[in-house]
């Protein structure tokens, strides 16, 4: 046994909340997301892929059935375990600014078959913004590469959706946004809180529960200083990259 693969085998049993196999088919899943292994690579046999991680063939097999169950890979009779499919082909990248995250966005395509929309006030405490009369509230899914990535459940002041209702309610709101005449944002921000993804969250984005998530609350303002958009989004954790420049 290599020095490194003793490691591997200690961490392994130090972060002992999962199943041994939980805890391999999640480092397996990693170097897929990693691009370390592409759609239509073979993996390492499974006696390989054993000495690797220094555990035993039922807790690998355990490990690779799962990660089929996910649909991220399959076994071929006399070949091996091929990669099928490694989630969004192209993260979503969240940009420090605002015109760079709205070309994040082009392309893209809301779901609107499970959508639940109606006038309804934000979440948001006099903390986060000052708010307006009235909003338009629209929850949906999102679509990237026919990858479900997020489910987002916005707010539109009443005013700002009704100049552009049918274009909000069948396209994605911050381009639409960008491209109305008159609109001034006067300030834009974004927080994010990273947790896992529960129970409801995994059967809209055919995505496993209990896998990492980010959740993210977007607030833009007008000249006046309320809040004329509202955004809480949660992001399936192999579908999003932060990019962001630090001040030296």
């Amino acid at each position: 046994m290599t020095n490194e693969t003793k490691e591997l085998k200690d961490l392994l049993v130090r972060s002992g909340a999962a199943p041994l196999y939980v805890q391999v088919a999640d480092l397996l899943r990693d170097r897929l997301e990693r691009g370390e292994w592409k759609a239509g690579d073979y993996l390492p046999s499974l006696e390989r892929l054993m000495d690797e991680f220094a555990v035993s063939r039922v807790t690998m097999r355990y490990a690779i059935k799962k990660l089929s169950d996910d649909g991220l890979i399959s076994a071929e009779r006399g070949r091996g375990t091929v990669v099928t499919a490694l989630g969004a082909q192209r993260p979503l990248r969240v940009e420090g600014s605002l015109a760079d995250l709205i070309r994040t966005y082009r392309g893209d395509r809301p779901e609107v078959y499970n959508l639940d929309e109606g006038y309804a006030l934000p979440p948001a405490s006099s903390e986060d913004c000052l708010l307006a009369d009235s909003y338009y509230h629209i929850r949906r899914v999102h679509l990237r590469d026919e990858v479900r990535y997020c489910i987002i459940s916005l707010y539109i002041e009443q005013n700002l959706f009704e100049r552009e209702e049918q274009k909000f309610r069948e396209g994605l709101v911050l381009p639409v946004m960008a491209q109305m005449d008159g609109l001034v944002i006067a300030t834009a921000r974004q927080s994010v809180t990273l947790g896992k993804c529960g129970a409801v969250e995994a059967n809209l984005l055919d995505y496993p529960r209990g896998d990492p998530v980010a959740h993210v609350r977007r607030i833009l303002t007008g000249e006046d200083g309320l809040a004329i958009y509202v955004a809480d989004v949660i992001y399936r954790g192999d579908c999003i990259r932060f990019d962001m420049d630090l001040k030296p």
